[in-house]
Formats: C-alpha cells, sequence, structure tokens
C-alpha cells in the first residue's frame, strides 16, 4: 500500500540540499535525528507535514523516509559519508562547498541506476536502484516492528525494562500490570558511579504519533521524588509533543521513539543478532 503524499510534501531534489545545508550549519558532521532536525528547520515545514506517517515503512514518518533516502543520494554522489555508528561527515571533496545542486544530483542517480528520468524520484525507483538502503528502513527493522506492535503492554514493559538496564540504568522496576494510565516502572540513572537521579517511565505501543496531551499526562502522574521521565514507544512523537517534553519551567521528560528503540534492541543485542554476509563485486571480476 503506497502512502498518499501531500502536494506540500518538498522532492528529493530540495530534501538532498537541505540536508547538505543542514550538515554544514552542525559543522560538517551529525547524526540522523540532527541533521534531520535541522533539516527540517532549514525547509520551515509545518506541523502537518511531519506528521504524515510513511505507510510502508515502520513508524518512520514520510519526511524522514525521504531524509534518509536523501542522505543516501549524496552518499551515492560522494558528498557525505557516514560511519558505522550512524554520524554523517561531508567528504574532503565537498568540504568548501556551501550548496549542492539536488536537481543535478538527481539526474546523477539516474544516470548511475539506469532508471527513467523524471521530474521526481519515486520511492519505488530507490527502493530497487541498487543502492544500500537506508538503516531506517531495512526489512528487519519492519520485521522486529511488527513484533513489538503484536506483543502483550506488560511484555512490552519488561522488555522496556531489559533494554534501560542495558543503557545503564539500576534498579529497574515494572511497577504493576499495563493499563493503569500512568507510570510503568521506576529506576534509577547512575552518572559516574557517584550522582544518582530517580527515573519513571512509560511505555506505549502506538502505531501513530503521541501527542502533547500525552506528555502532560505522564508528567502528571509523577511524584515529587521522581527527578526525570522517561517516555517509549513504538510510535512517533509529534512536533507539539517533543516541544511539550522539552519545555522551559517544567519536569523534562527523555522520548524513545520506536525507531530509536529498534536501533537500541539492535546496539545492545536483545531479541536480535547481527549476520555477516558477503557481496560478490561481479564488476571486479569483469575487469580481470
Amino acid at each position: 500500500m503506497k502512502q498518499i503524499v501531500n502536494i506540500q510534501m518538498p522532492s528529493y531534489s530540495q530534501l538532498v540540499e537541505a540536508t547538505f545545508i543542514a550538515l554544514r550549519e552542525l559543522g560538517g558532521s551529525g547524526k540522523n535525528d540532527e541533521i534531520n532536525a535541522k533539516a527540517i528547520s532549514v525547509l520551515k515545514l509545518p506541523d502537518e507535514i511531519l506528521d504524515i506517517p510513511h505507510l510502508n515503512s515502520t513508524s518512520l514518518s514520510e519526511i524522514h523516509y525521504r531524509l534518509a533516502w536523501a542522505r543516501t543520494l549524496l552518499k551515492n554522489y560522494g558528498a557525505i559519508a557516514n560511519s558505522a555508528r550512524s554520524v554523517w561527515t561531508i567528504t574532503p571533496d565537498f568540504s568548501n562547498k556551501k550548496s549542492v545542486d539536488g536537481s543535478y544530483i538527481q539526474r546523477n542517480f539516474h544516470q548511475k541506476s539506469k532508471t527513467n528520468i523524471s521530474p521526481e524520484i519515486s520511492d519505488d525507483q530507490l527502493e530497487n536502484s541498487g543502492l544500500d538502503l537506508p538503516d531506517e528502513i531495512k526489512p528487519w527493522r519492519k520485521k522486529l516492528y511488527e513484533v513489538l506492535i503484536n506483543m502483550n503492554p506488560y511484555s512490552f514493559e519488561k522488555l522496556s525494562q531489559r533494554l534501560l538496564r542495558e543503557c545503564g540504568f539500576d534498579d529497574v522496576h515494572v511497577t504493576k500490570k499495563s493499563g493503569d494510565g500512568g507510570i510503568d516502572g521506576t529506576g534509577k540513572l547512575r552518572i559516574n558511579g557517584i550522582f544518582s537521579f530517580n527515573i519513571a517511565f512509560q511505555c506505549k505501543r502506538y502505531q501513530g504519533s503521541v501527542g502533547a496531551a500525552e506528555i502532560r499526562n505522564f508528567r502528571g502522574s509523577l511524584t515529587t521524588d521522581i527527578e526525570k521521565g522517561v517516555f517509549i514507544t513504538t510510535g512517533s512523537f509529534s512536533k507539539p509533543a517533543i516541544e511539550e517534553s522539552s519545555n522551559p519551567g517544567k519536569q523534562q521528560i527523555d522520548l524513545i521513539d520506536g525507531e530509536e528503540f529498534i536501533t537500541k534492541l539492535a546496539e545492545y543485542g536483545i531479541g536480535v543478532r547481527e549476520i555477516k554476509d558477503y557481496e560478490i563485486d561481479e564488476e571486479f571480476f569483469s575487469k580481470i
């Protein structure tokens, strides 16, 4: 099922240009979330664009799906490169450039992938081009997302408990069976073995966006001894929810969306294991 994209959605050419500018403004390097936020700021995108979901993905919005491909297109062009830890950098050949031509990069993609030249690159052209899939949309992530969505709520809370422990939290406890609508668990975050903060977390298996109201409700359920809140979801967070979580003068709430949750599960090897494979370089053998 294909996503019906709002006509205001930026083209890949625009996103490629905005992504390069975002990396420059970040000092020449950045992680996915930093680059996404900066590119969205560069383009001054309204909230209604940000909340459009990409139906063929997991919890990705349409704009984040396209930004993932924009980075891949820039990498294919040689303008940026990424490390194993998803840190993107502008390559030396482009370090002195202030911008790139998105239309030219689009034509470069069509030439390399031998796809039909069109005013806008389609998802099918990208996914069948032979380019490496962006990490965010690899098939294993969608399969894991479906597993998470189909877990019972209490099991998802226990999984979140395990992940928080792996992330360095201590004394992590699930408070009671899910369904109370408030705090799902508590723990302590220790820093350098000296300082500690009492935390509480809430877990929601959402398929859409968590709104600002859910963040406010969670904050309202925190007792006075809780110094930090963590909201975990399989879905995403709306822009108002993100703004509400860091509202000055209010208790700060850390957010873990579905994409970050899946990334952390893979990072700590919780329920998944890496399988190494080899790709045959047919061009190499043909030139011997």
